[in-house]
């Protein structure tokens, strides 16, 4: 269900997406409300669930993790426990830094984060086409990011 925001909230989240780390007295003059009410809004929309947290954003490559892939993972079986299984699966897997259930010719899209070619391929092989009830894995080594933002369009 969608939450009823106005445009005070909606002035909140984009500029809490711009900027996190801002403090409530900045946030406050940025969206043209005083302090407390500020405040109070954010709290409102944390409990509410739609601010879900707060991050720092890593440059991998210089972290040493340098290849970045898709894996598209078709299963054998989709049932609904087969489906779980596998997305529980995900969880345990720290290349895998996100996951979706997908629609069309595979059952997941997997994005992978890993320091290079040969830990990416030992984790398709050994670990992905290892796991139970996979079928299909097609991967895609990306070249360069283009576009990067972490924002939803509101």
């Amino acid at each position: 269900m969608r939450a009823a925001l106005d445009a005070i909230d909606l002035k909140i989240l984009r500029e809490l997406q711009r900027d996190g780390r801002m403090t409530n007295v900045e946030l406050a003059e940025r969206v043209g409300v005083s302090a407390p009410p500020c405040l109070r809004r954010v709290r409102k929309l944390e409990e509410a669930g739609i601010i879900e947290g707060y991050h720092a954003m890593l440059n991998a490559p210089r972290l040493g993790f340098d290849l970045v892939a898709f894996c598209m993972v078709g299963l054998k079986h989709q049932s609904d426990s087969n489906l779980k299984a596998f997305a529980a699966a995900t969880e345990g897997w720290p290349m895998v830094r996100q996951a979706w259930m997908v629609s069309g010719e595979s059952d997941y899209l997997l994005h992978c984060v890993a320091e290079n070619l040969t830990s990416f391929q030992d984790f398709v092989i050994e670990v992905l086409t290892a796991t139970e009830n996979v079928d299909t894995v097609k991967t895609m080594l990306t070249i360069r990011q283009v576009k990067k933002l972490d924002l939803v369009a509101i």
